[in-house]
């Protein structure tokens, strides 16, 4: 089934909008999540790409403990400090 330009479909196929309606209903604050297939959404500049890195058993030590003192894992403490670091350095 073609659509026409500037529509929108719902996934279930049954509903055909204008790209102006759909631009109201979410002015309006209305549901409009049938619209969108959120199986294929994407967070710009967010893809992920796994590292290796090797770290002395003490300073992983610390590391743990300094993620355990504010509740965090040990993964979220490494790169919040890393992008902490970035960002001061730009």
């Amino acid at each position: 089934m073609a659509t026409k330009p500037n529509t929108i479909t719902s996934r279930d196929g049954k509903e055909t909008i204008s790209a102006e309606e759909f631009d109201r209903r979410f002015d309006a604050g209305e549901d409009i999540s049938q619209f969108f297939d959120l199986s294929k959404a994407q967070r710009p500049a967010r893809n992920v790409q796994r590292v290796n890195v090797d770290i002395p058993k003490p300073m992983l030590s610390e590391i743990d403990q300094e993620a355990d003192r504010i509740g965090v894992t040990r993964q979220s403490w490494i790169k919040f400090v890393l992008a902490e670091r970035l960002h001061r350095a730009s």
